[in-house]
């Protein structure tokens, strides 16, 4: 059969056989992390988070199509847009590994023997299919995000330099560089990713077009490359919204023209000069100059997806980030300005203190008829910096004292001890280099022993690689080993791909050159360029994907290895079947095998329904605060696709601190009133009481909210201080903040039950715990001062206390939610602040109307759902149960214990979640089930065992992976199980912890001391 169409169909087949994978493995709803937020963004034509995702939210609306109005269908459709595109990218991989694989095998010009076909495309397959089940590229291709799309958009991109090629000296060969210059143009409206592949690209048109081929040679043409790297990524993507601007700035500001018409004159005067530039090089014959103008009016149409963004910012959309509808505002959302700049080359050490402040340029904004001032950029000024600064976080970073402390901790500096340069670079190499990228690396080739956050430990177990072929000598404890997504691959796909890298380096050093700058950029360069500075929100492994389809060509390149080494001891052909069957079976086989389990999502909806519960918990017309990522993203996804409770207004602090956002707030917003926020936007806007500082001014007692948030807005000189830089600014002078309650007002909004009016309180006082006023605290004060009750106030139970104003002894669970009620404080407890409920209320939406994800008989669940969820229930149930018993409902605190053993698994991912495991049981019998409280007790004493044997194996092998924490913990809970189920007539099992706890104690008496 015709070479062409045996690889055209085995492609197919790739790609039915990679789909198929994925359609199986689907996610049927939203997602946790950043896909609520697409989904949203998708299906109603909204503008997501920075920089901006036009053409993949396009995409995605077309997909939502096909729900033909079942909504609830949504993400399963644009779940499935990521499943096709992977599959896709399986296809392309397929073709790029037997286009190399050729190259090796048969001279150009040659026809392709038998034995020549079956190598190359026994290369594809095993290639292409192990790279089909790998972790990081199956994770992405299950759920609605950008990488699977991005990656689709590198796999087109270095198959269509290959098939340039291989038809270079063909006339029209150079439609394959427009066909990529386009797809380059599309990519960024996906992710920028795809623009790393330029090097790789670059180097084979420079091996192909130019026959003296030298190193010093190949060195420029490289640093050509970078140069075109550089012009995408900073002049066309960046610097042309850039320019656009100013021109936009000139038009409004100097002519009084329109907003928006300085822009279009621009893009205008661009697109002729481009068009001109590309007739010229046509009239005088310049082809080089010719395909370059082609190659970047190309980029220009795929790029010009970008157009979305400032055209539904205008539309005032729901979801619109930034609120980007103009080209200053636009230039900024881009280039994520408002994250703050990363120093690459040179800056501050974590130990560096700010001394003064520079002045930078105006940062403009859009203003009523034109663009105003709002403020300059201001640049900070340390006491030293330092090259190549990897260690950047300081004391302007809200997150530096965490991230300061574990910077000491990874580095083991001691206490007043100064980084070193040396540090910096021990950071980088075992840190960024290591933890953050080869770790993931081998998770993907080498094995994994489970899907938690590895990000903090290069020894522990937790997040970490395995190979798996020693693992029978650790002791592993049976979480660990029994668990969905324990996954050792026995490093056979790695070994086959250093095989393959070997082989394409001896072979043809040149292929290999290109494969390796692709490897390098999509992954190291990443490391280096993106400078992460310390602990991030969740394993970053799906930036680096791009390197690990790198990584598969070699493993594809690496079956004709062995067959080469093979055929020196039997026939070609028997050692091509067989080197076929092993590698299939070893790599392919193994990875679908050992990775299905942990990818396999097809049987739970836990993101929705837990999303589902915390709009559920608020009472009618709520304002409920979250906090970000998984308390926000799915939310949005819930209200705004499925219409889930649209009566509550979402408000995310992260966000709230943007003028932008607060200015969104004041409108109505689906069926949701506008927040009582009164100030005027030119009270709040950027460059205005962006901070207010805190000079106490010995006011006695509390202050009315009302009173202190009329003089920190107020215009007054009278109102303001002078500080020491001279700015003269408003302040805040006191801390301590009442709010009066007028009874009937919380009676007539149903705050409280006419039953619960004896426990109102006639003032409500808190102290606020910050130094300086914030835009989100300046907006909550008004809130606080103008809501007069209208509204319920609710925070998210995962929300930090930093984030709840002070508000503490005033709030009420009501399930995944705290009520701000006025009720009489009780500070007898302090830690007891955050367990306190408004028990009836709590007890119908939690056990009558709460959902559950289908948490028990799901065949998988993910980290985020055995850690944050699966605790935040445990600890929801306990609470709701021990409320009801502190208000005299026994019988329905033990209808709350049996509802969670109904809907929940027994499980124990953690230390945490087994201690409140131990908390239910002792509920349990407390109210009179004892069967119930011994089952978790048992339960809670076999993990609990299972960990101390392990980590008592690491302290006698002197192993630094030792949990001291787990074992802490582990051993308080043994004593506090044991007393229990004493106290409880359940004496044998008492007699067996207890020795349980003398022979641990005696073990680690070292620890426990």
């Amino acid at each position: 059969m015709h070479y062409k169409k045996i690889n055209n169909l085995l492609g197919w087949l790739c790609f039915a056989i990679a789909s198929a994978t994925y359609i199986l493995t689907l996610e049927p709803s939203v997602s946790f992390w950043d896909c609520g937020e697409f989904i949203s963004c998708a299906y109603r034509l909204q503008v997501s988070h920075q920089p901006g995702y036009p053409l993949f939210a396009m995409l995605g609306k077309a997909f939502s199509l096909l729900s033909f109005g079942n909504n609830a269908k949504v993400p399963y459709f644009t779940n499935l847009m990521s499943a096709l595109a992977s599959g896709a990218t399986i296809m392309f991989l397929f073709w790029t590994i037997t286009a190399l694989a050729k190259k090796l095998l048969v001279k150009r010009g040659e026809e392709t023997g038998t034995p020549q076909l079956y190598m190359i495309m026994a290369a594809g397959l095993v290639g292409a299919l192990a790279f089909t089940y790998t972790d990081t590229f199956w994770f992405s291709a299950v759920e609605t995000i950008v990488f699977a799309l991005s990656s689709l958009c590198t796999a087109i991109v270095f198959w269509a330099i290959l098939k340039w090629d291989a038809n270079a000296d063909k006339n029209g060969a150079d439609k394959w560089i427009v066909l990529i210059a386009y797809i380059v143009g599309l990519s960024i409206g996906i992710h920028l990713l795809n623009l790393l592949t330029i090097p790789a690209l670059a180097m084979v048109y420079y091996f192909r077009r130019y026959n003296n081929i030298t190193i010093k040679r190949g060195i420029v043409a490289f640093l050509i490359s970078i140069v075109i790297l550089g012009l995408v990524q900073f002049g066309i993507r960046g610097y042309t919204v850039y320019f656009a601007a100013w021109a936009d700035f000139f038009f409004v500001n100097t002519l009084e023209m329109g907003f928006g018409s300085g822009a279009a004159v621009f893009c205008l005067l661009l697109i002729a000069l481009i068009a001109g530039g590309i007739w010229f090089s046509a009239r005088k014959k310049k082809p080089m100059l010719n395909l370059a103008l082609v190659c970047i009016a190309f980029i220009y149409f795929g790029y010009s997806s970008f157009v979305y963004i400032p055209i539904r910012a205008s539309a005032n959309t729901d979801l619109n980030n930034s609120h980007p509808d103009n080209a200053f505002t636009l230039y900024s959302y881009l280039n994520r300005i408002q994250y703050g700049e990363t120093p690459l080359l040179t800056g501050p050490y974590f130990d560096a203190k700010i001394i003064d402040e520079k002045e930078g340029g105006n940062v403009y904004q859009k203003g009523k008829n034109k663009y105003e001032s709002a403020g300059k950029k201001l640049d900070y000024v340390y006491d030293h910096t330092s090259v190549l600064p990897r260690m950047w976080s300081t004391e302007s970073d809200p997150y530096f004292a965490q991230n300061q402390q574990f910077y000491k901790q990874w580095l083991q500096l001691g206490e007043g001890q100064a980084p070193a340069f040396g540090d910096n670079l021990k950071w980088m190499f075992s840190w960024q280099i290591y933890q953050m990228y080869f770790r993931y690396f081998l998770w993907n080739f080498v094995g994994r022993y489970n899907q938690f956050d590895g990000q903090q430990s290069s020894i522990a177990v937790n997040g970490n690689w395995t190979s798996g072929i020693f693992d029978g000598g650790k002791h592993l404890p049976k979480s660990i080993t029994q668990g969905t997504d324990y996954a050792p691959l026995y490093a056979l796909p790695f070994i086959l791909g250093l095989l393959g890298a070997a082989y394409h380096f001896k072979r043809s050093k040149r292929d290999a050159l290109v494969i390796a700058l692709l490897f390098f950029f999509t992954g190291i360069a990443i490391v280096l360029y993106v400078n992460q500075n310390a602990v991030q929100p969740r394993e970053r492994d799906y930036s680096y994907v791009g390197s690990f389809y790198a990584f598969a060509i070699w493993i594809g390149l690496g079956v004709i290895a062995l067959i080469e080494f093979a055929r020196k001891k039997i026939s070609l052909r028997i050692a091509t079947i067989g080197s076929f069957a092993i590698c299939m079976l070893t790599v392919p086989v193994l990875l679908a095998f050992k990775e299905w389990g942990g990818h396999d999502r097809s049987t739970k909806t836990i993101p929705h329904d837990m999303a589902y519960n915390y709009l559920i918990s608020c009472p009618k017309n709520a304002i409920l605060f979250t906090n970000g990522d998984n308390d926000t993203y799915s939310l949005w996804y819930d209200q705004e696709v499925e219409g889930i409770r649209p009566d509550v207004r979402i408000v995310c602090m992260s966000l709230f601190s943007g003028d932008w956002y607060i200015h969104q707030m004041q409108k109505k917003m689906n069926q949701s009133a506008p927040l009582p926020v009164t100030l005027p936007y030119e009270k709040y806007k950027a460059g205005t009481r962006d901070v207010i500082y805190f000079n106490d001014a010995k006011i006695p007692g509390s202050v009315e909210v009302k009173e202190v948030f009329d003089f920190i807005t107020s215009d007054d000189s009278r109102a303001k201080i002078t500080f020491q830089s001279g700015d003269v600014m408003n302040y805040l002078p006191t801390k301590n903040f009442k709010l009066t309650v007028n009874a009937a007002d919380v009676l007539k909004n149903g705050v409280i039950t006419a039953q619960q009016k004896g426990k109102l309180a006639d003032t409500m006082e808190w102290k606020f715990s910050g130094n300086y006023v914030t835009k989100d605290n300046l907006a909550m004060l008004d809130i606080m001062a103008h809501n007069n009750w209208e509204r319920p106030i609710c925070f998210t139970t995962t929300m930090g206390p930093e984030n709840m104003f002070g508000l503490q002894p005033y709030l009420y669970k009501e399930g995944f939610v705290y009520h701000l009620i006025p009720f009489k404080p009780d500070n007898s407890d302090p830690a007891s602040q955050l367990s306190k409920t408004n028990s009836l209320v709590m007890y119908d939406n939690v056990v009558n109307k709460f959902k559950f994800g289908n948490y028990k008989k799901a065949k998988y669940l993910d980290d985020v759902a055995l850690t944050q969820f699966y605790l935040n229930i445990e600890r929801t149930f306990n609470d709701l149960a021990i409320g009801l018993i502190k208000d005299g409902h026994r019988d329905l605190a033990l209808n709350t214990i049996h509802k969670f053993d109904k809907e929940m698994p027994d499980i124990n991912p953690d230390i945490d979640t087994a201690a409140h495991k131990f908390f239910l049981g002792e509920t349990a019998y407390s109210l009179g089930d004892k069967a119930l409280g011994t089952k978790y007790v048992k339960s809670v004493d076999d993990f609990i065992t299972d960990q101390l044997d392990y980590n008592y194996q690491l302290l006698k092998d002197n192993n630094a992976g030792l949990d001291q924490r787990t074992v802490q913990i582990g051993v308080q809970l043994l004593n506090g199980m044991a007393d229990t189920a004493k106290n409880n007539g359940e004496a044998e099992l008492s007699k067996k912890i207890k020795t349980q706890l003398m022979d641990y104690e005696n073990k680690f008496a070292v620890l426990v001391k």
